[in-house]
Parts: C-alpha cells; structure tokens; sequence
C-alpha cells in the first residue's frame, strides 16, 4: 500500500509556528549551531516506495534564519515485484523572504537497485534571500546497480528563473547517463547552490575543483558546484570544501 505524507515546516523571526510531519516524514527541532533555528527531519519508517508520493514544504518568513538536514540517508526503495504501484515521487518546496536565510543540507539520497523515484524541488526565493542547498544523489547500495533517478531542481528568485536543471539515472534513464561525458562511471553525483547577494558586486570566478568538480556562476547572485565522486565521502568532501571557500571569499 503506498504511502501519502507531508511535512511542513515554517520559521520565523520569533521560532517554528509550523512544524509538523506525517507518515515516514517526522520533524524534530534540534539545537542551532548559531542564530535561527534549527529542524532534523527523521525518517520514521522505510520510505519512498513504489507508488509513494511524500513532501516537504518549509517558508523561512522575512528576516528568519532556518537551517534543515536529517538524521539519515535517504534510501529509494522498490515497490512491489510487477511494479503497478508506479514510480514513487518526492515535492520539495522551499520558500525564503527578504533577509531570510535557508540551509538545506539533508544527507544523501540512495537509489537502491529496482527502486523508481521521481523527484522535483521547487524554490521562490525573494530579491534579498540566502540559500545553502546542498543536493547527494548515491546510484545504488555498496555492491549492487542503481535504481532509476529522475530528478528536477527550479529555483526562482525575486519571480524570475535563476536555475531549472534536470538529471537522470540508472535503467529508466535515456541512454549515455552512464557515459564519459556525464558520470564516467561514477556513482555519486552531487551539488551545493548558494544564493547571496554579495555575489552582485563580488562575482564569483569559474573554477575547477579537482577532476571531477565544477564551481559555476550562474546569472544572477548565485554560485553553482556540480561535482561525481567514486563513493558518497568524496563528494561530500568536495561539496563541503567549496561551501567553506565560497563562505570565506575564495
């Protein structure tokens, strides 16, 4: 039987007004490293299989600052044998107002082997807004193949379009996913976006990080990382290292 949740959450300059979950979507407010708040989303049962459809929706108000990871990897799942559950989806939708500030930075996704995931965030950011996102795509468990991965991230800011950018893995994939001029045969896949608008007057210059890594400005206050590793702490290292740079100015 599948499964439909979601979970909200809403930050303000005074606290959480809003946080509520369903189903395998638990919400948990945690202690804050600095100023703002703080949310760990808990997986509460296995979760998305087949044929699920779960989300997350989270506004930080104006002049709030919210920062949401989780407790564990995300593990995309498969349905049942025959596959009429259909693919499982997964909405993020994300919302900041003016001199607010977001850091998404949940652990990975895993496309387990036979898994089928559909999944699309969605983010309206004002003119004066702050965004860490941090995005890990792991293609299939230690030892075994990928699931099939189609996911979609769109960012808008001040209401125009700032990035709308779509990947897609594993058997369900159109043809060369796999190839030298996509993942080379690696099996993590990731990337962080940063929106601020010092990159205005202090634009950010394009640089490779290492091999296998990319820092892009993009059109608009904004930096862009896109990085594949070999496994899931490569990238992470290398995701983290850039977000460092890019906090200090280099």
């Amino acid at each position: 039987m599948s499964v439909r949740a979601t979970a909200r959450i809403v930050a303000t300059r005074a606290g959480l007004p809003v946080l509520a979950g369903e189903g395998p979507l638990a919400v948990r407010r945690t202690r804050a490293e600095g100023p703002g708040s703080r949310v760990t989303v808990v997986g509460a049962m296995s979760a998305p299989l087949g044929g699920d459809r779960l989300a997350i929706e989270a506004e930080v108000r104006d002049g709030a600052r919210l920062t949401v990871d989780s407790a564990a990897a995300t593990v995309a799942l498969p349905g049942r044998r025959d596959g009429a559950d259909g693919p499982a989806h997964y909405a993020i939708r994300l919302t900041v107002g003016e001199d607010a500030e977001l850091n998404w930075l949940p652990e990975q996704l895993i496309s387990a082997y036979g898994s089928d995931l559909r999944m699309r965030t969605r983010v309206e950011l004002a003119a004066t807004a702050r965004l860490v996102l941090r995005e890990e795509q792991i293609l299939g468990r230690h030892g075994e193949g990928p699931g099939t991965l189609f996911s979609r991230l769109t960012v808008h800011r001040a209401g125009r379009p700032l990035l709308d950018q779509e990947v897609a893995h594993g058997p369900g994939a159109p043809g060369g996913w796999d190839g030298g001029a996509v993942l080379g045969g690696h099996r993590a896949v990731g990337q962080l976006l940063c929106v601020a608008p010092e990159f205005e007057e202090k634009p950010v210059e394009p640089r490779m990080l290492g091999d296998t890594a990319v820092l892009t400005p993009l059109a608009g206050p904004a930096v862009l990382v896109t990085a594949v590793a070999s496994n899931a702490l490569r990238l992470r290292h290398i995701l983290d290292g850039a977000r460092e740079d890019l906090r200090h100015g280099r």
